[in-house]
């Protein structure tokens, strides 16, 4: 049988010191350590989690103003074929109306080589019908 004495008197008093002895030493300033790590990791979080929000709001404006670039550019591009094309169609107008011009200088040309051509052999058609006649008909007429 257990006889209740001073002794145990002595040893709960003696357990009560040693656990506030070890709560001063021991627990206390570890869970300040853990409340600290504790702290710091959530302000870590916070940290990287505004960053991320930055990040994104960053990505989205990259990506806003790659598009609006990419716009521009298709304007500009479209703009230059425009210009491309009208400047196209000037020259093409050039050369067409320059060709129309030799087309017409020809023209005359060969047309005026033809009536002094029609007029040489109509000086010298009486000439000719002679000259068949007389072949023909084997005598001069």
């Amino acid at each position: 049988m257990v006889k209740i004495d001073g002794s145990v008197i002595i040893q709960i008093v003696n357990f009560i010191v040693l656990i506030w002895i070890l709560n001063q030493v021991l627990y206390r300033p570890i869970r300040n350590i853990l409340s600290q790590r504790k702290q710091k990791v959530a302000g870590l979080e916070q940290t990287v989690q505004s960053a991320d929000a930055g990040v994104q709001e960053k990505d989205a404006a990259f990506n806003e103003g790659l598009r609006e670039a990419r716009g521009k550019g298709a304007k500009e591009k479209e703009a230059m074929i425009q210009a491309a094309q009208a400047e196209e169609r000037e020259i093409v107008g050039r050369i067409n109306a320059k060709a129309q011009e030799e087309l017409a200088r020809v023209r005359e040309k060969v047309a005026a080589e033809a009536e002094a051509v029609r007029a040489a052999l109509m000086n010298e058609i009486d000439t000719f019908a002679k000259d068949i006649g007389k072949k023909i008909l084997g005598r001069a007429v």
